[in-house]
């Protein structure tokens, strides 16, 4: 990808940032965020970049999000609420982030006659599957969180623009994405508690939780280097899958040696209403069309853990 002319939604957040920072130095990257999760200082870095320029507005200000387009290649649409548990407490929130933030994007995109689309999607569309490690045309999709609903949701706005209005889309299903800049999850949520108790550690759920984890990089690259191909729909995951225990015992030799664990229970030994307790995506079409990840999943967890240290 190179002398595009690129909009970057939840350009400040986690994984947007991460990706302009891979985009900016052979593109023009428009980066946009209402900066409500995302953070002003993952962006410092381009800020004097001739190739970067930051607008801070709401993604549902399609007036304001249209001006922005002129002369846009391609949309990265990455905006969404990510805290999977803020939704069971506000159910409107996921509509409003990432269905109607979709939208709107796709919208935008029709008037300003802009053609192509990568989307951040989520294996949290699967639900419960029954079938591990989960394919993309695995069905039906059920998803048990509001966040993968409405994930879900948006993909099919995605696809139907997509029919009806000649739009190039990539849908991009993310594992557990972890790395420098990440502010949620198990990984942040560990060493907070770790912060104000260095003696015991509370985990939710009964620690069997198992699930696929990825580094930023090679989700990034991911996006990067698989957009456009086979009809657009990919998982991105590792094929190794890391549990809620390791990832607990591996924070604690990082922050709190001899840190004892407490596992507080969930439903059915899961975190939380609308965890997915097991998870693991089948990747064998990105790797088929030419993807490769560096960084299985427990050293994706090492790495983040460690990248949280560097940034403390």
């Amino acid at each position: 990808m190179h002398g595009k002319k690129i909009l970057v939604t939840g350009a400040a957040g986690f994984i947007g940032s991460n990706l302009v920072e891979s985009l900016v130095k052979d593109n023009y990257v428009v980066g946009v965020d209402n900066l409500s999760s995302g953070k002003e200082e993952n962006i410092r870095e381009f800020a004097s970049s001739k190739n970067f320029k930051f607008k801070k507005i709401d993604v549902k200000d399609s007036e304001a999000l249209r001006r922005e387009m002129e002369g846009v290649d391609i949309v990265f649409h990455l905006s969404a609420n990510a805290d999977v548990r803020r939704g069971f407490e506000d159910s409107s929130v996921d509509f409003r982030e990432n269905v109607q933030v979709t939208h709107t994007v796709l919208e935008s995109m029709r008037v300003m006659d802009v053609k192509e689309l990568v989307f951040s999607s989520t294996s949290a569309v699967y639900g419960n599957a029954d079938v591990i490690p989960t394919p993309e045309l695995y069905g039906p999709l059920r998803p048990i969180s509001h966040y993968g609903a409405s994930k879900l949701a948006a993909e099919a706005f995605i696809f139907s623009f997509s029919s009806n209005y000649g739009l190039r889309s990539s849908v991009f299903r993310f594992a557990n994405v972890v790395g420098k800049k990440g502010t949620h999850g198990a990984i942040a949520d560990f060493i907070r508690k770790l912060s104000k108790n260095k003696s015991r550690l509370e985990v939710l759920g009964d620690g069997t939780q198992m699930k696929s984890y990825i580094y930023v990089d090679d989700c990034v690259s991911g996006m990067i280097s698989l957009h456009g191909k086979e009809e657009g729909l990919f998982n991105l995951g590792t094929r190794g899958r890391t549990t809620v225990a390791q990832i607990a015992e591996m924070t604690i030799a990082r922050y709190a040696p001899g840190a004892e664990i407490s596992y507080v229970g969930g439903p059915g030994g899961a975190g939380w209403i609308g965890d997915v307790k097991f998870a693991g995506l089948d990747i064998t079409k990105a790797q088929r069309n030419g993807w490769k990840y560096e960084t299985e999943s427990n050293d994706a967890v090492k790495r983040a853990i460690d990248d949280a240290g560097a940034a403390r």
